[in-house]
């Protein structure tokens, strides 16, 4: 990597600092004692960051070209640190910069050596995976341990417990309504704060279910909506405004650049960033049309028999999908659900009144720790309900529209921001670049792969939404708009087909039908 300077002004898309990628051995120390740990960046081919609302540790891979006979010097053997600091020029707050240094207190940690192999006589090639100090302490240490109080607490204090995650990274969490005493059995702490996130509710709205996630930038340990609003239920604004233009269409002049998002922290040449917002190319992954596995997921009907262990009762909890789709904040806003609410069959029923499509058999109980409460901490008779509403939430994002887009490195985002995607609508008679009404508008990032090579900076973005960009026309449909041939399923026994051959009646002639 050739990049060695810090500059505080941008020069192109994909421009970034990076100084030093320096190695520590198990001692802390490089290749001789007097030397605080030894700079690879010249031996560095390509550097991977991985971060992810899905994944509870940052983690990372570097590919490094040896001519020194490091792995056997140093020597490196899956217990070295990795420090080094990425960010874009002119983003110079601390929370846009990746900073994995010593002097922050968090390098990376080598966990693994893989990919080893000789190019040709004094050359080496291999690959060191690395991952945040946190992934590695989850291994080490489990907690067994009764806790009691709001469920962000009980997480806290695991976080920050010396004998178990032992974190010293700053944790952004949201407060919840709901708390309970549970007792964690023995488990790693990643599993016992997933325990908690499975049965947390926002305090400040209907969402549940929380995300428990580290960004290069911290932990978070949150609900879904409250990356898409603020604490006064107002759209959290975009980090980026990205848009796709095809290789072939001229670039804008000066004059039609449009402006910057109001959230980037980088003002100034517009060429930059208008090349900053352009996306080199994009797919969905995941398409929000499956309806059929949705269905079976449970993400539009849903059907919870909770079983009161304490009194030996059992509770039927309904979940339809649009009838509890405006309690929660959605990426396009509320009242634009990713399917309409009009009859699917002949029945003249919407997707969301099939309970019958999951079917879940909860047990509950009160009186556990002495309170008169169920499964979430809450009343025991909203125990379905809630646990219906938890999965149905969480499939609307992991089975939702997902989108990967290719764009120039960017180190002010992460894992949860939102973005703007202004995606035209496919059509020849989009003569005015009206955007796409289903897949244009806001997303959130869920997944961010940062790879460094030589001067290139590229991020590959996976991003998803649980809404379409404009609400479907639905025509207040009320009955199913196909027709049928017959009122009812006709039945033939296949026996008289046998009957009509063997005396010889007019063969394949469809008795019955």
């Amino acid at each position: 990597m050739s990049n060695t300077s810090h500059k505080d002004t941008i020069e192109f898309a994909g421009d970034y600092n990076l100084t030093n990628v320096v190695l520590h051995n198990h001692e802390g120390e490089g290749l001789t004692p007097d030397k605080k740990g030894h700079d690879i960046k010249q031996l560095v081919r390509e550097l991977n960051i991985y971060e992810s609302i899905y994944q509870q540790a940052v983690t990372g891979s570097v590919v490094i070209t040896d001519t020194t006979n490091l792995i056997g010097n140093l020597p490196i053997q899956g217990t070295e640190t990795l420090s080094f600091k990425v960010s874009t020029p002119g983003a110079n707050e601390q929370n846009h910069i990746i900073d994995a240094t010593q002097k922050s207190g968090h390098p990376f940690h080598v966990y693994k050596i893989a990919n080893k192999k000789q190019l040709k006589d004094g050359m080496l090639t291999y690959t060191l995976h690395f991952a945040s100090r946190e992934f590695m302490r989850n291994m080490r240490t489990r907690v067994s341990k009764a806790y009691s109080g709001r469920f962000d607490q009980i997480v806290a204090s695991i976080f920050g417990d010396p004998n178990y995650l032992d974190s010293r990274k700053q944790l952004n969490f949201q407060k919840t309504r709901n708390q309970d005493k549970i007792v964690i059995p023995n488990l790693h702490p990643f599993n016992a704060i997933s325990m908690c996130s499975s049965r947390a509710l926002a305090d400040d709205s209907k969402s549940t279910g929380y995300h428990f996630y580290e960004t290069t930038k911290g932990f978070h340990f949150r609900s879904f909506e409250s990356l898409l609003i603020t604490s006064a239920q107002q759209p959290r604004k975009a980090k980026q405004v990205f848009r796709y233009v095809p290789m072939n269409i001229n670039e804008p002049n000066d004059e039609n650049l449009p402006d910057t998002s109001e959230s980037s922290p980088l003002k100034g040449n517009k060429k930059i960033m208008f090349d900053l917002q352009s996306v080199e190319s994009y797919k969905f992954i995941n398409n929000i049309h499956d309806t059929a596995l949705n269905t079976l997921m449970g993400t539009y009907g849903h059907r919870v028999l909770t079983h009161n262990l304490y009194n030996k009762s059992y509770n039927i909890a309904d979940y339809d999908y649009h009838a509890y789709y405006d309690d929660t904040f959605h990426a396009d806003g509320k009242n634009n659900p990713a399917v309409v609410n009009t009859p699917v069959d002949y029945d003249n029923n919407s997707l969301g009144q099939y309970p019958d499509s999951r079917l879940s058999v909860q047990a509950t109980s009160q009186f556990l720790h002495d309170s008169d409460t169920g499964m979430f901490g809450t009343n025991i008779e909203d125990d379905g309900i809630t646990e219906a509403a938890r999965i149905s939430q969480l499939n609307q994002i992991t089975n939702g529209a997902t989108l990967q887009l290719t764009v120039k490195g960017q180190s002010y985002l992460e894992a949860g921001d939102v973005i703007e995607f202004q995606l035209l609508w496919v059509d020849h008679t989009n003569k005015q670049g009206n955007p796409d009404p289903q897949y244009a508008g806001r997303y959130v990032i869920t997944k961010i792969r940062h790879r460094i090579t030589g001067d290139d900076y590229r991020m590959v973005l996976q991003c998803t939404k649980d809404s379409v960009f404009k609400k479907y026309a639905s025509q207040n449909l009320r009955s199913y708009p196909n027709s049928a041939s017959r009122d009812s399923a006709v039945f033939q026994d296949i026996n008289q087909y046998d009957d009509i051959a063997t005396t010889g009646a007019k063969k394949g002639f469809p008795y019955g039908l």
